[in-house]
């Protein structure tokens, strides 16, 4: 079994090398195909926050700015930003890792005030008019994290609550103040949707895939390794160990060792009928150096 065992660790080296090749080759574009997947499912949930700022803005806003006037009330249902952050934060509770704002660079409620790193991502846009979506990485406390963003862009509804403090509904800012919120421009790009997410979830989504294509990797090649095994064993080993055994058997005298079959017309084959015929030759040598 010593040839079968050669063979093992040429097949074994062969096809380690193989399979270490593929996988420091497929590390990073499953690292990047986990990324864009990632960054896929957060420009759905963007289109479902876009989605829900139109219908707040076409449906929810006429019903609900009735009761405003009737109550002489501000009610932020009737903000496409709000609802959206509403809706997002029910989504959430599916999708937990990822995190939405509506950042804006002179909001009414402070709370959706920009950040540095989001005013950036802001001015991006305002930059460039044509750009429609923008996405990168940035450092955090806990970690790297991805991030998605969309323009903002001030409409003439908009106007009728940012343009001037007078022009605001009176409730609105005895609620936020006349500070903020006001000076807005029709097409102006005052702020940017982002969904952002840690990019550990994009690692654990390609370590996940990683391992299944590795187990898969390591099962084929163990099941490849058996097949090569029975086919070496009967296709080469045996007649080897057999033509072996009958040379050790001749050269201790032993001249009537059946022939060897002969199967096929392989080098093996082609071994064994070499083989045979030396064989016979030897016998008919030896009985004519007997009589």
């Amino acid at each position: 079994m010593r040839l079968l065992f050669k063979f093992n660790l040429i097949f074994a080296i062969v096809l380690g090398g193989g399979i270490a090749a593929t996988a420091y080759l497929s590390r990073e574009s499953l690292n990047r195909a986990a990324r864009e997947q990632v960054l896929e499912q957060a420009r759905l949930m963007m289109e479902t926050t876009s989605s829900t700022r139109v219908y707040t803005s076409k449906q929810i806003r006429p019903l609900i700015e009735q009761l405003q006037h009737r109550d002489r009330a501000f009610y932020p249902q009737t903000v496409p930003a709000y609802s959206a952050t509403q809706v997002f934060g029910y989504l959430r509770a599916a999708f937990p890792e990822y995190s939405y704002k509506e950042a804006t660079l002179n909001p009414t409620n402070l709370a959706d005030r920009a950040v540095d790193w989001e005013a950036d991502v802001v001015n991006v846009f305002r930059n460039d008019a044509a750009r429609k979506e923008f996405s990168g990485e940035r450092e955090t406390p806990t970690g790297r994290s991805l991030y998605l963003a969309k323009p903002i862009k001030a409409v003439a509804a908009c106007l009728e609550c940012h343009s001037v403090p007078k022009a605001a509904p009176a409730p609105m800012v005895r609620i936020y103040g006349a500070n903020n919120g006001f000076g807005w421009k029709e097409n102006e790009i005052i702020g940017a949707q982002v969904v952002s997410v840690p990019e550990s979830l994009a690692l654990r989504l390609a370590d996940r895939q990683f391992r299944t294509m590795m187990f898969w990797f390591a099962a084929i090649g163990a099941a490849v390794m058996l097949v090569l095994n029975v086919l070496l064993l009967f296709a080469v080993v045996r007649p080897v160990a057999a033509m072996s055994a009958a040379a050790d058997a001749i050269s201790r005298g032993e001249l009537g060792v059946p022939e060897l079959q002969v199967k096929g017309k392989d080098e093996i084959s082609a071994l064994a009928d070499s083989f045979n015929r030396m064989h016979r030759s030897l016998s008919k040598a030896m009985k004519l150096l007997d009589e």
